[in-house]
């Protein structure tokens, strides 16, 4: 078995699938030469896994397997990697591989910390307790939402980085209305705990989505984090992160955005910043301290928001700086912070928001994305999907 290569990417991800794409469609003399490291049997489409757990798409939709999805000419290690030697150019894996690598691309996603708020892991998929950031538990939220009957609805966001930073409060929106829909709204308290300091970062979207809380009357509850689930109490633990101090919630059902962290592998390693995550030029993605290693994706440090559409324009770049590095030549390929976060409101509602580095709106449409608006969201709902699969995993978007 081969165990040297041109480049070796590890994660199979949006990050991965996209960077090794392009590599190839950019120079065809790299196929066999490059090799994605991934032990997982499914590749997922995670954007549709809110609508999921609003009962409006089935969740086996978002899966395919891994095989399916890498492209031509690159080798598939479908192996753990357990530690990176970038002094040695060559990473280990968990059953004892040592592959050598003259070009790294670490897209190795993000950890999600089910262990970070106590309780959380036994009391998932059960007496109430769901999270759509689980493929295995997002239809127990619709379970939850079609059956519930009235009392504390508890949307959580926790106080760490998440991919996708709009979907703790996406489902909720969702909830909302089909609360509304089935008649026990009047019933229902929608409380929001998050340990962000307000709705968005970005002031348009953030008073667009203020609006949309207004009117939903949902009780919007800032820098409050989820450290604990007493599920035999149906009790939510939440502590103010400023004053320290701690609140029971009592619930009926609690939709949980977990704490997550980049993976180990990562955070003990050299090619880590201080707080655990691939330290990478903001603009080339090259790593701040070994020229040959670049990373994208919810596992580096990019300070922007861990969406697929930032995936998207980031993975050019990579492909881009990896080639003119080969060549000797400069890296002029640069990413500007552009991320998205497709704010599903409602049933048939959506707010676009996208953004850069400086949270500067940077929209894509002739019109004010900022207004909910059905026909975004026939595009998430609808379109991107086929451009995921068929455009940006191939490389060509």
């Amino acid at each position: 078995m081969k165990s040297e290569f041109k480049v070796v990417i590890i994660g199979g991800g949006t990050g991965g699938i996209s960077v090794a794409s392009r590599l190839l469609r950019n120079l065809p003399a790299l196929k066999g030469e490059i090799a994605i490291i991934d032990p997982s049997e499914f590749h997922y489409y995670q954007p549709l896994w809110t609508l999921v757990g609003a009962g409006v798409s089935d969740k086996e939709v978002t899966k395919r397997t891994m095989e399916s999805v890498i492209p031509d000419g690159v080798v598939w290690k479908k192996e753990e990697v357990v530690d990176i030697i970038p002094e040695e150019n060559h990473l280990n894996t968990k059953n004892g591989s040592v592959i050598k690598y003259s070009y790294l691309v670490v897209a190795a996603g993000i950890e999600i910390h089910w262990d970070g708020v106590k309780g959380l892991r036994d009391a998932l998929g059960k007496n109430g307790v769901t999270s759509n950031y689980s493929y295995q538990h997002a239809d127990y939220t619709w379970e939850l939402i079609r059956t519930f009957k009235g009392g504390n609805a508890v949307f959580t966001h926790p106080a760490t980085p998440v991919k996708c930073g709009g979907a703790p409060q996406k489902i909720m929106y969702l909830a909302d209305d089909y609360f509304n829909k089935t008649g026990v709204r009047n019933q229902t308290n929608v409380i929001f705990g998050s340990a962000n300091p307000a709705i968005f970062d970005v002031d348009v979207y953030r008073i667009a989505l203020e609006k949309v809380i207004e009117r939903k009357k949902i009780d919007a509850r800032f820098r409050k984090s989820l450290v604990e689930i007493r599920a035999n109490e149906k009790e939510a633990v939440f502590e103010d992160l400023d004053t320290k101090e701690q609140e029971v919630v009592p619930y009926e059902m609690i939709h949980v955005s977990p704490p997550m962290r980049s993976p180990q592998f990562i955070r003990e390693n050299a090619i880590s910043d201080d707080n655990g995550w691939v330290d990478v030029h903001k603009y080339t993605l090259q790593h701040s301290r070994f020229e040959n290693i670049f990373g994208l994706g919810d596992c580096s440090n990019l300070p922007t928001s861990k969406t697929g559409a930032a995936i998207r324009k980031q993975a050019p770049v990579v492909a881009e700086n990896v080639i003119s590095l080969m060549k000797g030549e400069m890296l002029e390929a640069a990413y500007n912070g552009y991320t998205s976060c497709p704010l599903v409101t409602g049933y048939k509602k959506l707010i676009l928001a996208e953004f850069d580095y400086d949270k500067n709106p940077m929209e894509t449409m002739p019109f004010n994305q900022a207004k909910e608006r059905h026909s975004m969201y026939i595009l998430k709902k609808d379109f991107l999907p086929i451009l995921y699969w068929d455009g940006m995993l191939k490389g060509t978007m």
